[in-house]
């Protein structure tokens, strides 16, 4: 799906100083960290989340609890993991962990962000937004598109969210809230069909 690749960003993995995890409805955020904490891409872990009305109901003692939780469980230890458990959105993830890990002394010349695979896009554009002196390395879960869905199990909930996760990355930069980047047509088309077609839970009002 064209959207659906837009998203993907395609960077090489290298180690950084500290690994984000974006919190969201998807559990799978926590298994990719966890998968690439024990690969040895970094020495630190934070997870950021909060709730929101869409994860309150899954996860109910936060985002970035639940994803802790998950995490210990794969065998990452306690000591490698920060929590943030107060961002609402991703620029609250971004500012609120920058300021945790400055107040604990951690030196972050580079970050991994590790997100639901069609957020990679938008997360990397908030963070260049407001911490544009650290390198950014962005990664996900690795299935192709038809996968993701069988393996979350909500495929009207997933198309909804990466529509308006594009969306946010076309209106975002307009508002100061991301960088701008470019769109092509056709994912601009793609993404004009879907919202016709009904798939506008998730856009935020004009």
């Amino acid at each position: 799906m064209l959207i659906w690749d837009y998203h993907h960003l395609g960077h090489e993995l290298r180690r950084c100083s500290v690994a984000l995890a974006l919190g969201s409805h998807d559990i799978g955020v926590a298994d990719t960290a966890a998968a690439l904490y024990h690969a040895g891409h970094f020495p630190l872990l934070l997870f950021s989340g909060g709730n929101s009305p869409a994860t309150r109901a899954r996860f109910p003692r936060g985002e970035a609890v639940h994803y802790r939780e998950h995490a210990l469980a794969l065998g990452v230890p306690d000591e490698a993991i920060l929590i943030e458990p107060r961002a609402a959105n991703t620029g609250q993830n971004i500012a609120f962990s920058r300021e945790l890990l400055a107040g604990a002394g951690v030196r972050v010349d580079s970050l991994l962000l590790v997100s639901k695979p069609y957020m990679e896009r938008r997360a990397y554009a908030t963070c260049r937004k407001l911490w544009p002196a650290v390198d950014v390395v962005c990664a996900s879960a690795p299935p192709e598109l038809g996968d993701y869905i069988k393996s979350f199990g909500d495929g009207p909930l997933v198309i909804d969210t990466l529509v308006g996760d594009l969306q946010r990355v076309i209106e975002y930069p307009k508002l100061g809230f991301a960088i701008e980047q470019d769109v092509p047509g056709e994912v601009y088309d793609a993404y004009e069909r879907l919202v016709r077609a009904g798939f506008d839970s998730h856009l935020v009002a004009g």
